[in-house]
């Protein structure tokens, strides 16, 4: 008797290489599957702009980068003595609004350089309520821990969605004609809206995603939530909240989206740089001299190898380390 639901997920037509850089904005899935791509020290930027959740704030996020945009300091807000922006993760909150500037602006550079030679833009979208800041009327990324009583909430429309997207699909395909777009629903439950608003929510969310997959720049659609919800379908998936996936589900989320994304050779090019990460992040005891030192030069030749396979790849920070072991400096 089988005890789970589960369900094909067709091959994609286009394969994510090493040559391939991949860009991730949004909720849960953005983060735990590009963590993936940064454990194989794949091309990947994750969220230049910090976690973000509903579809309005993706779509500021990517409007920031591509129209190199330059944060002032109208741009940002004091509360408490902290300068902030409204689009913007804690990460790069200060008590000097320089600092705040020069953290926006740097992150928006360097994330224009990457999306104009990204090869996929992975959007995942975690609720469509959104709230608006009363001071200035816009919606916001994060509140920032400022009183509720600043803001209103409202729950954006599925026409709402859809009309701001395709603009921006339409958008991204005039700047990036080859980057491929592919859309991703977040298993995570936004309980504070309660079982039932959770449930609106992401409706909203996946009847605004199914009209945008016919937009002409042809979109695709990656089910992470419905391996969570529908596949894995058990409390045993969950962590200790039992609102987020637990590693075990994320592994699986990602074994699955690798059989769809990456082809055979880029899996186990990614499986011999995880050896070696994996090597380098779990630093060596109780081991003898001589071991150790044989066990960096193993090490150090496999470095030589990935590196004659994948040109691009930087395992400097590995390599200096297992130098130094070999030379008996650690």
């Amino acid at each position: 008797m089988e005890l789970r639901t589960t369900f094909q997920i067709d091959k994609s037509k286009y394969n994510i290489t090493y040559d391939d850089p991949v860009l991730f904005i949004g909720s849960c899935f953005s983060t735990e599957i590009g963590k993936q791509f940064q454990a194989g020290r794949m091309s990947v930027l994750i969220n230049p702009s910090g976690t973000v959740y509903n579809p309005v704030s993706v779509c500021n996020t990517i409007d920031t980068i591509t129209s190199g945009r330059e944060y002032t300091s109208e741009d940002i807000h004091n509360h408490n003595g902290i300068w902030l922006s409204f689009n913007h993760y804690t990460d790069f909150s200060s008590e000097d609004p320089a600092k705040v500037l020069e953290r926006i602006n740097k992150a928006s550079g360097e994330g224009l350089k990457f999306i104009s030679r990204a090869k996929f833009l992975f959007v995942t979208f975690g609720t469509a309520r959104v709230y608006r800041w009363k001071m200035s009327g816009r919606i916001v990324s994060n509140c920032h821990k400022i009183p509720s009583s600043e803001f209103t909430g409202e729950l954006l429309s599925t026409s709402y969605i859809v009309n701001l997207w395709n603009s921006e699909l339409t958008k991204l395909k005039t700047l990036f004609p080859d980057l491929k777009v592919v859309f991703t629903i977040s298993p995570v439950r936004h309980w504070k809206d309660g079982a039932h608003g959770n449930q609106v929510s992401k409706s909203a969310l996946f009847l605004a995603v199914e009209e945008l997959l016919g937009h002409p720049s042809g979109p695709a659609y990656f089910p992470a939530y419905e391996l969570v919800m529908d596949d894995l379908r058990d409390y045993r998936f969950y962590d200790d909240d039992m609102l987020h996936p637990s590693a075990a589900a994320v592994n699986y989320v990602w074994q699955r989206f690798s059989d769809c994304y990456l082809d055979k050779r880029t899996v186990e090019l990614r499986n011999e740089v995880i050896r070696v990460t994996r090597a380098f992040s779990h630093r060596l005891a109780n081991s003898s001299e001589r071991n150790k030192k044989e066990f960096a030069r193993t090490m150090l030749e496999r470095i030589k190898v990935i590196e004659g396979k994948i040109p691009s790849i930087d395992l400097s920070p590995e390599r200096s380390y297992f130098k130094k072991i070999a030379a008996g400096e650690l």
